[in-house]
């Protein structure tokens, strides 16, 4: 009988040690798990509005050179209203609504560089705060 009582002692030892380590683990799984949580949505909420601002300045180029083009159709090249035409077109496809959709990167890396290519044809460097790749003395206003 006393042996008995001596394992169930130890027994219970160890049970408890267990019984602790899986409750530590249970609440720093859910805690991260919370955390994870809120520190993902601040990280989405500042990359949607980098995009979201990237493709309004796009959209803005985009609305002034076809404007431009509409008061004189002529000072402007064929491939050069095509390509302003196809960055509208990119513009349109991009899926604002389907952040997870897969082709999303290649359509803006493809606007990226219609982009350039424009503002190459047109001879412009155009930019905001905060535009990809912009340095400080690169920066131009309309």
């Amino acid at each position: 009988m006393a042996s008995s009582a001596i394992e169930d002692i130890f027994e219970s030892s160890l049970n408890l040690e267990e019984r602790h380590l899986q409750e530590g683990y249970n609440e720093g799984y859910n805690d991260g798990l919370a955390s994870g949580k809120e520190e993902g949505r601040e990280v989405g909420l500042k990359v949607g509005f980098e995009v979201g601002e990237e493709l309004g300045f796009y959209k803005g180029c985009v609305e002034v050179w076809k404007a431009a083009f509409e008061i004189c159709p002529d000072g402007f090249s064929a491939r050069v209203q095509r390509n302003v035409k196809q960055m509208a077109e990119l513009i349109e496809r991009y899926p604002i609504l389907e952040p997870e959709n897969e082709g999303v990167q290649d359509l803006m890396d493809a606007l990226r560089t219609k982009f350039k290519a424009v503002s190459a044809m047109l001879s412009v460097r155009l930019g905001y705060e905060g535009f990809p790749g912009l340095k400080a003395e690169d920066k131009a206003g309309f």
